[in-house]
């Protein structure tokens, strides 16, 4: 498969955040009908995705059922017996020309596709429910810098294994808290503002505290970590092999035509998704992730997306919702699959 062509400033990806206050909470669950078997974080909608390297194999793939929010916002919480799921793809042999020398046995590799690929493919296979402790969150650069490098070892810890169970190339991304008003990256430079909130790029995920809005959310860590594991989520679509398979296709219909937005808000919904199996996974097991925080995420949930943005490469606000929604409250990841959702589930 040819890869995508060196990014440039329309790899940009972000997790929408809406101009104004908040909105009140929902008045009920938004679940997909059927989900089954699809960085500029902003607070306008514009969304980053990319590239990667390689690990191990590990056996430890995952994955039980866990559930959502209160009683007022979300179904109760059920949690089934762990099943542990272990699915590799087969390792790829290259063959010399030579009969004499021996079969070389290649290591981790990235998969180049969509609705097919294999982590998509178990109805069962979901993250392990682990304890995550993340210090108290408070509105400072130093304290957010904290909360967000211990979210990222709880998500590598998630989605390392995980993604090592099906022999893909898993690292974890680098960290970087920008504190100027504009920062460069890979794929270009990216200007600190009110519509910045976060930022994916080539293994590298930018947190500017700047662009978090905290003089709106205030002590709202649920909302904060909910947009981190968004990011995060397009990282697991870099390592899988997904973003470059989307990107290879959206090159191939044009990025703003109709077919290449339908692809971006594919691509965007997943990662929603992805978020929300990681806070469904965490919430209540011990750690510091608490109902209250996983409830700031269930509702802020609606107050995100092409609704807000007035954009069309993220999804409605109800499919924003929805999305993320389904990840959290059943945290299986063939829910997940967007790519084999109908067009209405992804407009």
């Amino acid at each position: 498969m040819t890869q995508p062509p060196p990014p440039g400033p329309q790899y940009g990806y972000g997790y929408p955040v809406p101009p104004g206050p908040p909105r009140g909470p929902s008045k009920g669950p938004i679940i997909l009908a059927s989900v089954g078997g699809t960085v500029l974080l902003v607070l306008a909608l514009i969304v980053v995705f990319t590239l990667t390297s390689g690990s191990d194999r590990s056996a430890d793939g995952g994955f039980t059922n866990n559930a959502a929010a209160t009683s007022t916002t979300a179904p109760t919480t059920t949690t089934a017996p762990t099943t542990t799921t272990t699915t590799s793809s087969p390792s790829s042999t290259t063959s010399s020309s030579r009969l004499d020398e021996p079969t070389v046995q290649q290591g981790p590799g990235k998969v180049f596709k969509l609705a097919d690929h294999p982590i998509l493919q178990d109805p069962n296979a979901g993250l392990q429910n682990l304890v995550c402790n993340l210090p108290a969150w408070q509105s400072t650069p130093s304290a957010a810098e904290a909360f967000f490098t211990a979210a990222r070892e709880c998500l590598d810890a998630a989605w390392g294994p995980f993604l090592r169970s099906y022999n893909l190339p898993f690292r974890s991304p680098e960290l970087h808290f920008p504190s100027a008003a504009s920062f460069r990256t890979a794929c270009g430079t990216i200007n600190v503002g009110i519509a910045t909130a976060a930022y994916y790029c080539e293994n590298n995920l930018y947190v500017p505290f700047d662009g978090l809005q905290t003089e709106q959310y205030g002590n709202r860590p649920g909302v904060y970590l909910a947009l981190f594991a968004h990011e995060y989520g397009h990282h697991v679509q870099e390592v899988a092999g997904i973003m470059d398979a989307a990107w290879e296709r959206i090159y191939a219909v044009g990025q703003d035509s109709p077919a290449g937005l339908e692809l971006s808000r594919r691509k965007e919904l997943q990662a929603q998704c992805f978020s929300g199996m990681f806070l469904g996974a965490h919430v209540d097991r011990g750690g510091t992730i608490t109902r209250d925080m996983y409830d700031e995420a269930w509702n802020d949930q609606e107050t995100r997306g092409d609704d807000t943005s007035g954009t069309h490469d993220h999804g409605s606000n109800a499919n924003y919702a929805a999305w993320w929604r389904a990840g959290a409250y059943d945290n299986r990841i063939a829910d997940c699959n967007t790519f084999a959702a109908s067009s209405t589930e992804v407009s």
